[in-house]
């Protein structure tokens, strides 16, 4: 087998997938039939600055390059071989956020991110404008929100993109967006495969001539997966590897957002599949078989990476409080000299919270490291309080931050499930969550009162899921679809374990979300009497 791959390499028939996570960014190489073969990483965080979450670019071409450099020293460790051909690259990244640049390609203001919330006055406006769900994270909702605010960069925009979109303009030269992509940016038209048009047009109805640029001049070309989206440059690959090997000529698919690479990884791009990613952040989406009856402010419409509507569920608070929970428990460990595996730590945790009380045992927590949006916060303050009869135990502690880490989720998705009374045949689970056996399934699968599913893949993530997309580009047949090739090609025979959802389980998360809402002023009381200068 190692002959093999090592031919393939020699050969340039592999597959690079880059996804610029929101703490990692991660590559796989792939073989002939999806199996990673190599992997690189480079670990990174968002810095808070002048009240912006951001990333510099030099954060960026700095982790891009490290992580590159990661994988070819594992391709070279493994298989002897010194990376410089590959098959086909795809890049993908954190969705939405705004990216914008002036005629001569330098950014006009730092990078925001999807984690920042203060587009809530364009968010409201464009909604009721569109008479559709435009979330403050959204690309068009950041550059209306900048128009209020008066900023003059604006008028000097010559493009706007997202961080993935970014990456492979300057690689290969191309200012496209995966379809996937691009619906967070602005709405999509499923019909065309494109910005709508209508909306677009009220949007400069808006503007009513006050910028030289028409909305449609200043975005990214909207492509399709397996569509033609460029080749790597020389000036590309020397940004990507300037040790000099990589050669150009690669071709890449169309760059997509970390949405879309999780359907693509979980196998979840048809009708009435849905897929859960939970991380620091948590989002769930369902690829819907019609539109919804009305217009939900916390449900964002996005699509699949194929251009099929999708519901998703987006929210900015999920693990961290959780993990720094764990935290102190290994630094409490540590007094008496115990220094367990980390994730042993988390695996007999999580397990001791499945014996806990089905509703927590009267505890409760908030892990709203960020604001919450879907619940209505623009902050968040990290909570967990108990009345002095409560079952204050370690197994409820433990319980009460797994199901409070899909509490706002599970505000969303009752939405979907319990109003708009949507199907959903599979839900796949991917991300940090699930890392312990059963245990995230087990959870979610009470949150939504669905069958959640986990398979051997799903561990690989985003990168793996836009390596898919990239392959799919590369080998896909003539009239075949994205779903065809995940089906015959990518999926068939995969292993998994389903959960079904447990009756008491079930019960016990809408016990505790009564709670949960119950207790949103105790959260609101928080965020306003603890502030940085209090204390």
């Amino acid at each position: 087998m190692g002959e093999e791959i090592k031919s393939m390499l020699e050969q340039g028939k592999t597959v690079l997938g880059i996804e610029l996570g929101s703490t990692r960014i991660k590559a796989v190489l792939t073989d002939n039939d999806h199996n990673p073969i190599a992997s690189g990483a480079h670990e990174w965080e968002n810095r808070l600055e002048n009240g912006i979450w951001t990333y510099s670019l030099e954060d960026v071409w700095n982790g891009l390059q490290d992580c590159y450099a990661d994988l070819a020293a594992d391709v070279e460790k493994k298989y002897g071989v010194k990376l410089e051909k590959i098959g086909a690259i795809g890049l993908s990244a954190m969705m939405h956020g705004y990216m914008a640049f002036d005629k001569d390609g330098e950014l006009l203001v730092p990078f925001r991110t999807w984690r920042n919330t203060m587009t809530e006055e364009a968010a409201t406006a464009l909604t009721k404008l569109f008479s559709y769900p435009i979330p403050q994270r959204w690309s068009i909702a950041h550059l209306y929100q900048a128009i209020l605010n008066m900023e003059s960069h604006v008028s000097h925009i010559s493009y706007l993109t997202t961080l993935a979109g970014y990456v492979h303009w300057k690689l290969t030269g191309k200012k496209v967006l995966g379809v996937g992509d691009a619906s967070g940016m602005f709405p999509i038209d499923t019909e065309t495969g494109d910005f709508n048009a209508r909306m677009m047009g009220q949007f400069d109805e808006l503007l009513d001539g006050k910028y030289f640029w028409k909305l449609k001049e200043i975005l990214p070309t909207v492509l399709m997966a397996g569509e033609e989206a460029g080749n790597l440059t020389e000036e590309g690959a020397a940004l990507l590897d300037p040790s000099g090997r990589l050669k150009a000529g690669i071709p890449l698919c169309p760059p997509e957002g970390d949405a879309g690479t999780g359907m693509a990884a979980t196998n979840s791009v048809a009708k009435r599949t849905g897929n859960v990613s939970a991380g620091t952040s948590v989002f769930a989406m369902v690829v819907l078989e019609k539109e919804l009856s009305k217009v939900y402010d916390i449900i964002d419409l996005v699509t699949t990476p194929s251009g099929d509507l999708v519901a998703m569920v987006h929210c900015n608070n999920c693990t961290s409080d959780l993990n720094a929970w764990v935290n102190l428990f290994e630094e409490c460990l540590s007094l008496f000299d115990t220094h367990p595996d980390r994730n042993a730590l988390y695996g007999k945790l999580y397990e001791l919270a499945l014996t806990g009380d089905k509703d927590c045992g009267g505890l409760l927590a908030y892990n709203y490291f960020a604001g919450e949006p879907v619940t209505g916060f623009s902050e968040g303050r990290p909570l967990f309080v108990r009345l002095p009869d409560a079952k204050f135990s370690l197994a409820n502690f433990m319980r009460v931050h797994l199901l409070t880490s899909l509490g706002a989720l599970k505000t969303g998705m009752d939405i979907l499930l319990k109003e708009e009374h949507i199907r959903i045949d599979s839900m796949l689970g991917h991300g940090g969550l699930y890392k312990t056996p059963l245990v995230g399934q087990r959870i979610t699968a009470a949150a939504m009162n669905s069958p959640v599913s986990v398979m051997e893949t799903a561990g690989e993530g985003g990168a793996w899921g836009i390596a898919v997309l990239a392959s799919y580009l590369l080998k896909k047949e003539e009239g075949e679809s994205l779903e065809q090739y995940l089906n015959a090609k990518v999926f068939a025979g995969a292993k998994g374990h389903t959960e079904q959802p447990d009756a008491d389980d079930v019960a016990g998360f809408e016990a505790f979300i009564r709670q949960y809402k119950a207790g949103f002023p105790i959260e609101k009381a928080a965020v306003e009497s603890f502030r940085a200068e209090t204390r």
